[in-house]
């Protein structure tokens, strides 16, 4: 199978051909495409298959002669899989499987039955003897309240697993459901009851996390598409018409107005207005537009009405390629997901040949006594097939890989729970791992090194005005404005304690400049430098007050256009304020840096990280004076999304593995085409978080070096673990067909031993805490 989540399977069809969608819910990772890949083949007349497991649906193409739709459904099913719904039209709606309640699904039931008749059998155990009775004798062995138990667990937990083995075998796949579900049964056949109900509950826990992961997955995919307007108004033969967006042609005029979504990529061709681009672009400011400009599907028309004329359609708009490269980078990540099956394919063929050698070739050469184990722990049994048939399923019970595959799970939640209870959300192991060996750190920078809210950083009254007289008539006007900078600008005048704001009369949007309206009687303008030259205005020296309000004092020397030249060259956004008359001063604004980034970004580069860098939409000014401010590496100032995309490869290629952080709809792409995506939480929308692997739930990207000392921790714990588990079975494998371990003796050391060590060794993880290390062993 491919490495990428999208599998494709084409072959032959006549000049008639059906396509039928599949809604496959169940289908959710590379090895579960696999097996459906492989009973489609089957099918005579099936031309061609498009498997896509990130949305959990199937696009099938047959020749109508040879095969019917419900042999299509079939050939799933045999698969093991539901079809949940399907159809033969274009009907596009069921590219991505609905919203399921896995938590609370049929198998989320049976894994919490099985987990409480595992912990009761557990319980029960460990009492002494008489309250653990006999309740049946099975082949002449005693099965007691405890074995009962642990064998309800099997069934409940363990049936859906074993299920999923029978289907793989069947499909010829040798994959992590065929392996688990023999260890099962083998520590079920010969009477390792704990062992099996561990692994069974264990497993289907698992199970259940991954299909709740991909469920959150396919929710950021069904989120970007219902992104842009499903309808545009588009005008025709001199009339306005509302069509559907996919109907809109390229070359058409789409009308906006104020407050719509834009419905398609496409150029200025009348209208002015600024337009919000954050979920495209991640700029914290919106952008003024007008003739000439592009502008992009998805973002939103603030104030002013624009005609567009339309240069891409529906299907390949920026929005639609966002969609695409999520999917795509996706799918080019599951590749060491897939590690366990590969390492699965291996190990079970060469154990089970051993074991079956072991049992069957010693009796045909040798005779006489056997020893099987040693000192008390072993028993002599007569020559011939007995003992070398129990060395045998020795071996099988050493195979049984439950330390091996509890190893990572066990420390996987340990770490978890850790960083849960540190205000990091890490999504699985495959990201826990991946963390610590990141060698390079991709930090967006709105809404995550700053706040993504603008706030007033200077205040710059001219000639004998004060800052009071500069900040009452510009909250004024911002009374009837809805921009960002408004609010801000609002924000700092309340912050201040300007009494007595009045409400502005003849208030106008000067779009693309400002605005107008007049104060106290007098006409007051607010806006951009260029609207006060427009007005003839020569500008004099200025008396700054910056930061919080404190004051800078006179430079008399200090020209204006100097100071404001040194404010936009800081990344800051400069409005004037004045009358017909006069200028009052000006007033800059920039988003706020967060107090931690810095600290973040020196605390990576003492624990490791190679190279932090910051990856941006905005413009080139703001970037400049953010990434210095910080203390980053490097930085790349007007990346769109598929150019962070390109920014996170050229850092895979030239350092290694690489984390991306960011927050918005447009670090997509590039979260899920790094090696680790980590979303900040309250400030990043919902796609952000569900495409990341990682969440810093509490807006706090100081959590960033905790999670990567953490993750370093965890690796060093799960290698600890794998090989040790490893390592003893290896050598308990080697004593078994020498007559030095004994059945018992695997069970102790090589099963319940390590499964107990791992499980401690990994416990450690929890009791981390922002600051701590893992003590080394």
């Amino acid at each position: 199978m491919p490495a990428d989540a999208e599998t494709t399977v084409t072959a032959r069809v006549g000049d008639r051909a059906s396509t039928v969608r599949l809604v496959v819910p169940e289908m959710d990772c590379p090895s579960c495409a696999t097996k459906v890949e492989t009973s489609l083949g089957r099918v005579e007349g099936v031309a061609e298959s498009r498997l896509r497991p990130t949305t959990g649906s199937a696009t099938v193409t047959y020749d109508p002669a040879r095969a019917t739709e419900l042999d299509v459904v079939a050939a799933v099913e045999r698969a093991g899989y539901v079809v949940a719904d399907r159809n033969s039209d274009d009907d596009r709606s069921l590219e991505i499987a609905a919203p399921s309640a896995v938590l609370t699904s049929p198998r989320a039931v049976t894994t919490w039955i099985g987990a409480a008749a595992l912990t009761a059998g557990l319980l029960v155990e460990f009492l002494p003897a008489g309250l653990n009775p006999e309740v049946a004798l099975v082949l002449a062995s005693p099965l007691r309240l405890s074995d009962a138990l642990f064998l309800a667990a099997v069934a409940v937990s363990g049936a859906p697993v074993v299920r999923g083995g029978y289907y793989s075998a069947r499909n010829r796949s040798l994959d992590i459901d065929l392996l688990m579900g023999t260890a099962i049964l083998a520590a079920t056949a010969i009477g390792f009851f704990v062992e099996a109900a561990t692994l069974a509950v264990l497993f289907s826990v698992a199970e259940l996390l991954e299909q709740y992961a991909m469920d959150r997955a396919r929710d950021s995919l069904r989120e970007l598409m219902e992104l842009s307007p499903e309808e545009a108004t588009v005008r025709r033969d001199g009339a306005e018409v509302t069509v559907p967006a996919d109907a809109v042609e390229v070359g058409e005029t789409v009308l906006v107005r104020p407050g719509e979504k834009i419905p398609l990529d496409g150029t200025v061709r009348d209208g002015e207005s600024a337009v919000d681009q954050s979920p495209i672009t991640g700029e914290s400011v919106p952008v003024d537009k007008s003739a000439g400009d592009e502008v992009y599907a998805g973002t939103i028309n603030d104030s002013g009405y624009l005609e567009v004329e339309v240069t891409s359609t529906a299907g390949e708009s920026t929005l639609s390629h966002i969609i695409e490269l999520v999917q795509r980078a996706r799918a080019e990540k599951t590749e060491k997901e897939r590690f366990v099956d590969r390492f699965a394919g291996y190990y079970t063929p060469v154990v089970v040949a051993f074991a079956v050698l072991t049992a069957a070739v010693p009796p045909l050469v040798l005779d006489g006594a056997t020893t099987v184990g040693i000192g008390g722990l072993g028993v002599v049994l007569p020559g011939g097939w007995r003992p070398w048939v129990i060395r045998g399923l020795t071996l099988l019970v050493i195979a049984c890989p439950c330390a091996f595959v509890i190893s990572t799970p066990v420390s996987v939640v340990s770490g978890i729970t850790s960083a849960a209870d540190n205000g990091v959300l890490i999504k699985g192991g495959t990201h826990l791992e991946a963390m610590g060996e990141v060698d390079a750190v991709a930090l967006d920078k709105t809404g995550t090194l700053t706040k993504g809210d603008l706030v007033v950083t200077d205040v710059v009254p001219f000639g004998d005005h004060d800052p009071d007289d500069l900040l009452r008539p510009a909250a004024a006007l911002e009374r009837r404005s809805d921009h960002p900078v408004g609010e801000a600008i609002l924000a700092r005048a309340e912050a201040a304690g300007v009494d007595g704001v009045p409400e502005p009369s003849g208030f106008e949007d000067l779009t693309g400049r400002g605005v107008r309206g007049d104060v106290d009687g007098e006409t007051h303008y607010m806006g951009k430098p260029e609207l006060f030259a427009e007005l003839g205005f020569d500008l004099p020296s200025a008396d700054t007050v910056t930061d919080g309000g404190a004051e800078a004092g006179i430079e008399s020397t200090e020209r204006a256009p100097d100071r404001l030249a040194a404010l936009e060259r800081d990344g800051k956004t400069v409005v004037l304020v004045g009358t017909d008359a006069a200028l009052l001063g000006a007033v800059a604004v920039a988003d706020e840096v967060r107090p931690g980034s810095s600290r973040a970004v020196e605390r990576l580069h003492a624990l490791g990280v190679d190279h932090v860098v910051m990856v941006t939409g905005d413009n080139e000014g703001t970037a400049r004076a953010i990434a210095e401010q910080v203390g980053v590496d490097d930085y790349r100032a007007g990346q769109l999304p598929d150019e962070k995309v390109e920014a996170v490869a050229d850092l895979q290629a030239t350092h290694g593995e690489v984390a991306m952080v960011g927050d918005g709809i447009n670090d997509g792409p590039a979260l899920a085409a790094a090696d680790v995506g980590v979303a900040m939480g309250a400030a990043g929308t919902d796609t952000a978080l569900e495409t990341a692997d990682v969440a810093l739930m509490a807006d706090d990207v100081g959590k960033l070096p905790y999670l990567y000392a953490l993750s370093n921790d965890a690796t060093d714990v799960i290698r600890q673990n794998v090989w040790s588990s490893l390592g003893v079975k290896v050598l308990l494998a080697v004593g078994v067909p020498l007559g030095y371990v004994s059945v018992a003796l695997a069970v102790i050391v090589g099963d319940m031993g390590m499964s107990l060590g791992v499980t401690g060794n990994a416990m450690r993880l929890a009791r981390i805490a922002p600051g701590d290390t893992v003590p080394s062993s």
